[in-house]
């Protein structure tokens, strides 16, 4: 990648990233998509603490939307577990279409607020 394409790239996270604040009730679940897999983690920014996450690299080979799904809905459980019901969705870079979307309806389907 070029200089120029990695500042456009920050530039666009700070824009989009500096909205959204999480607590410890309601962390911000931030999302990495690489080519491969997809990942996700609620992070309460107060404490800077990573409160859980969760993955597709150990996931049967499947479609990488329904893998994404799958994501948002381990997640969900693990922050069922914790006793949390709502969090923030930091999108980053991506646009809201997808695997991100999809990870935010298995969010969602999991019981969720987002």
């Amino acid at each position: 990648m070029h200089k120029v394409n990695i500042d456009k790239k920050i530039r666009k996270k700070r824009r989009v990233s500096s909205n959204f604040h999480g607590t410890e009730f309601r962390p911000r679940v931030v999302v990495f998509r690489s080519n491969r897999f997809i990942y996700a983690q609620a992070i309460d920014d107060d404490k800077r603490v990573t409160l859980a996450s969760a993955s597709s690299m150990k996931m049967k080979k499947s479609k990488k939307v329904e893998q994404a799904k799958e994501v948002g809905l381990n997640l969900a459980e693990i922050l069922k577990k914790n006793k949390i019901s709502e969090a923030v969705f930091d999108r980053s870079v991506y646009i809201y279409k997808g695997r991100i979307k999809s990870l935010a309806e298995g969010l969602r389907a999991g019981g969720i607020k987002v």
